[in-house]
């Protein structure tokens, strides 16, 4: 007996083949609207968390055109966050000037965002779906997500560097209770 051959072959030949290359061809359809679904959403949905912050407040980062009101928003929330962490003055003053610096990296990437929407959604409608163009924008996104999670994680790092690691326990404890109250409240 033979046992190189021991997949199943099945029954009909040639036509099950044009039915598998039919509905390969399908999926790779669905595929490539889900991508262009996904960078349109993505787009609208990163726009928003960069819009919210950890505690649900809109422009948390200090998103916003106006500098001053930038500045003041995120002294408002570093005071409140320092205040969490029993945070001495020195230790607050460096938090502000990390989370204002964050603020003012972050901020373009709400019209980025905005426009990677657009583009995604006049893909989706166009008459014939444009595979370069498709591809670009899904390039473009992975970069501005990998730049975003870079400079975030670098903002975190400096600012868990400024905490010692009893308030950096006390903050995470905190966070994960928040993340536990937002999930019953979204799921």
């Amino acid at each position: 007996m033979d046992n190189q051959n021991l997949t199943p072959q099945p029954a009909g030949g040639s036509h099950c083949s044009r039915a598998n290359r039919h509905g390969s061809r399908f999926g790779k359809l669905l595929f490539v609207v889900g991508i262009a679904a996904a960078a349109g959403f993505a787009g609208s949905y990163a726009g928003k968390a960069f819009s919210m912050g950890p505690f649900g407040h809109h422009a948390a980062l200090g998103v916003t055109a106006d500098p001053a009101k930038m500045d003041a928003h995120v002294e408002r929330m570093v005071k409140h966050f320092a205040a969490e962490a029993d945070a001495t003055p020195e230790q607050r003053e460096k938090l502000t000037t990390i989370a204002k610096d964050l603020a003012r990296d972050m901020a373009p990437l709400r019209e980025k965002l905005r426009t990677a929407r657009t583009q995604g959604v006049q893909l989706l409608a166009a008459p014939t779906i444009d595979r370069a163009a498709l591809e670009k924008l899904r390039v473009e996104q992975i970069a501005l997500a990998d730049a975003s999670s870079k400079r975030m994680t670098q903002a975190l790092a400096d600012a868990g560097e400024a905490l010692n690691p009893e308030q950096r326990k006390k903050l995470a404890e905190r966070m994960q209770k928040m993340g536990e109250r937002r999930g019953r409240m979204h799921g």
